[in-house]
Formats: structure tokens, sequence, C-alpha cells
């Protein structure tokens, strides 16, 4: 009986970053979550859903197994950012893990606003593991017009 390995390609691309982040003598992950590596990866990326209606774009991020004490949403520079982590459980004396299939750790999705985004309406609703944003829309800029006087 022979034993198959399998071929992560992103071992491999993390491997690269790594090494170019050497290289360049930027500083490696000490565990630290706020990293000044070049590239990173985060641990893992929730799944999201993003709607538009006439009055405004929702965003429902699903983040299982965690609390919203444990996610943070910033709007800034006209990026939304929902960042946070997943803990795992530690194990006990009394139980063991057998098979771990979930993911934990940290994450960050971010998402440029579209222009017609009222940053300052925004509202976030937390319930059963789903994220859910509203973003209201705002009313279009009217474009400014400067007269200028030909001599």
């Amino acid at each position: 009986m022979s034993n198959l390995t399998r071929w992560n390609p992103v071992n491999e691309f993390e491997d690269l970053i790594n090494r170019y982040n050497r290289y360049f003598g930027v500083p490696s992950r000490t565990g630290e979550r706020e990293s000044k590596d070049l590239f990173s990866r985060t641990d893992w990326a929730p799944a999201v859903d993003i709607k538009e209606s006439p009055n405004a774009f929702s965003i429902d991020a699903e983040l299982p197994g965690m609390s919203k004490e444990d996610v943070k949403v910033t709007v800034q520079d006209g990026v939304l950012s929902i960042q946070g982590e997943r803990r795992q459980e530690e194990e006990t004396g009394d139980s063991k893990h057998h098979r771990v299939e979930r993911v934990y750790g940290s994450f960050i999705r971010r998402f440029t606003l579209p222009e017609n985004v009222d940053e300052n309406s925004i509202q976030a609703n937390f319930k059963d593991g789903l994220l859910s944003l509203t973003l209201n829309k705002a009313e279009p800029k009217e474009p400014k017009a400067i007269e200028v006087n030909v001599q």
C-alpha cells in the first residue's frame, strides 16, 4: 500500500512570501496578529453575500461559533474592514480531539465602498453567527461648475 501526499500550492506560495520578506529584511511572523510582512495571509476568510437594493447595500458575513465581541467593523478612506478571530477550544484532561476540520484563527475582509455610500449611516447586526451590515446610499454629488474667464 502506498501513501499519497497531497500537494498544497498555498504552502509553496507562503514559503515564497517568507523568502521574499527575509531577502528584504522584513521581520517574519512571530505569532503576533499585527504582522509587518509585506505580504501576509490570514488564517481563514468568512464567506460573504453582498446585495444591492434601490436604497442600500447589504453585506452578510458568516461567522459561525463567534460572538459580536470577537468581530470589529471599521471604515477608513472608503474601505470597509471586517476583522476578528475565532479561537480553538483547548483540549482538557477528560477529552481528546480526534479530528479538527473547522478553521480557526484571525481573519480580515476588506471591501472598497462605492462613492454613493453614506459612511456615517452604516448599521451592523449580529445574530446566530451572522453579521449583517446595511450601508445606506447617499445622494449623488452634483458636479461643481467653475466659470473660467478667458482674456
